[in-house]
């Protein structure tokens, strides 16, 4: 994993939050506002896109265009741009759209920074509430209208004591569904429809588990640097590195996640 001498530790961290500060200006005007259109990507399903989501990527990469010119990026909504440093940004504007156009606090900006290894430092925004969770570099912490608290993963709990979260009831394929609904039957709370803002909680020692499948990097990138500066773990179905996307199982503590990943892992192939 990158590990970063001081200089460029704090050039990275400042750079992030430079660029959060910027999608949220980018973004507020268009939540709640009557009238806000959104196309469709997805021909075959409904995946949908905002102006909002544009200005916020576009309004992030001119950030790293004047501090960190020399680093790839990688965006849901404008693809990959190569870079010469050996770090790539990876960025969702707004993870949670669905939420966002329906005019729920549940989405939000997703901003990682990290090498060919995976993220080394992350940044969950909440910009309508005002709550940053930010994890890597040796910092877990959440700022927001309570002011700045130290993130910490919840201890100490079986699965059947376990809350879990997932975003779509359906999970995914068939198979997906079933081995979510065979750890979510052995808990004892199951939520559903929060995006990013369930791995912010899951930081922050309010949830045990979240389960997601049909991920891109974007979409868990930064969750895992945020999760795993907190204390808790995130693998594949396999126990394996999630960072790439795909299947993801966050849990609190090795503990649980042992347990959710004994079940999941029958699942994980096909």
């Amino acid at each position: 994993m990158f590990t970063p001498d001081p200089k460029t530790k704090s050039e990275l961290v400042e750079t992030a939050h430079a660029m959060a500060d910027a999608a949220r200006a980018a973004i507020l005007p268009h939540f709640r506002a009557r009238g806000l259109a959104a196309d469709n990507k997805e021909a075959s399903g409904y995946d949908p896109v905002t102006e909002a989501d544009r200005a916020a990527e576009r309004a992030m990469r001119a950030v790293l265009a004047e501090r960190r010119p020399q680093d790839a990026i990688l965006g849901e909504e404008y693809g990959a741009q190569p870079g010469e440093s050996g770090l790539t940004w990876v960025l969702d504007p707004i993870d949670g759209t669905r939420g966002f156009i329906s005019g729920t606090p549940t989405w939000g900006v997703l901003i990682a920074v990290g090498d060919a290894a995976g993220p080394a430092f992350g940044v969950i925004d909440q910009p309508f509430i005002g709550e940053r969770f930010t994890g890597g570099f040796g910092l877990a912490h959440v700022e927001g209208p309570t002011g700045r608290h130290a993130l910490g993963t919840r201890r100490g709990r079986a699965l059947s004591e376990a809350t879990v979260f997932t975003t779509f009831p359906e999970v995914g394929s068939a198979r997906e569904r079933a081995g979510f609904e065979a750890v979510a039957g052995k808990a004892r709370l199951t939520r559903y429809g929060m995006d990013c803002y369930a791995y912010a909680l899951l930081a922050a020692g309010q949830v045990d588990l979240v389960i997601e499948a049909g991920l891109n990097a974007y979409d868990i990138q930064a969750p895992i640097a945020v999760i795993e500066a907190a204390g808790g773990i995130v693998t594949d179905w396999s126990g394996g590195p999630a960072h790439a996307g795909g299947r993801a199982l966050a849990a609190a503590s090795p503990e649980i996640h042992a347990e959710a990943l004994a079940i999941l892992s029958g699942f994980s192939e096909g």
